[in-house]
Order: C-alpha cells, then sequence, then structure tokens
C-alpha cells in the first residue's frame, strides 16, 4: 500500500509565499514523474507543475516564474515552493506520483489528500 501526505498549506496575504510538501510511503520500488495539481471552487482540476525522474519540469503558464518544483529522491518527496502568491492561486493543492510497486508492476498514479491553499488580505 502506498500513501502521499502532503503539508505546508494555509492562509497566505497577497505576494507571501508558502512551500507545499507530500511524502509518499510504503511498498515502493521506483517513483516516475511527481507532480501538484489544484482545484478551485467551481472549476476543473488543473495541472500547476510536474518534475521528471530526470528533473526535467513542466509549469502551467499562470505560475511560471513563481512556483518551483523539486523532488527528494531519497525522501521520496516533492516540494512546491510558490512565491509572489496571487488570489488567484486559491485552491485546493493536491500532489501526484507515478509510482511502480514492485520490479514487474507497472507505474500507476497516486493522489495525496489535498491541502488548502487560500491567498487573501
Amino acid at each position: 500500500q502506498v500513501q502521499l501526505v502532503e503539508s505546508g498549506g494555509g492562509l497566505v496575504q497577497p505576494g507571501g509565499s508558502l512551500r507545499l510538501s507530500c511524502a509518499a510511503s510504503g511498498s515502493i520500488f521506483s517513483i516516475n514523474a511527481m507532480g501538484w495539481y489544484r482545484q478551485a471552487p467551481g472549476k476543473q482540476r488543473e495541472l500547476v507543475a510536474v518534475i521528471q525522474s530526470d528533473g526535467s519540469t513542466i509549469y502551467a503558464d499562470s505560475v511560471k516564474g513563481r512556483f518551483t518544483i523539486s523532488r527528494d529522491n531519497a525522501k521520496n518527496t516533492v516540494y512546491l515552493q510558490m512565491n509572489s502568491l496571487e488570489p488567484e492561486d486559491t485552491a485546493v493543492y493536491y500532489c501526484n506520483e507515478e509510482i511502480k510497486t514492485g520490479l514487474f508492476r507497472n507505474y500507476r498514479d497516486y493522489w495525496g489528500q489535498g491541502t488548502q491553499v487560500t491567498v487573501s488580505s
């Protein structure tokens, strides 16, 4: 069994910063891509950022230059550093990891429980 546990959400003023973390635990053989998604009220879940196993990254246009995704493979953890936060960034943030639980198993997606980020004065 694999679990993803997120932390770091909260309330912040516009222009402020937050750092989200997502740690995977359980029967992990290897992890491929790790990413963050968000869902605002009344909207569909959208990609925020993804980091591949080779370290390459993809960002949504709306967060480029403000957010940075990183990973610590030794800790099975992905981070999202969010700077210059705007009210439009308010959403529930979910981590996603592609995890293989055995040598002969396929990668499958696992999701965190979500953490609320609220940007408001």
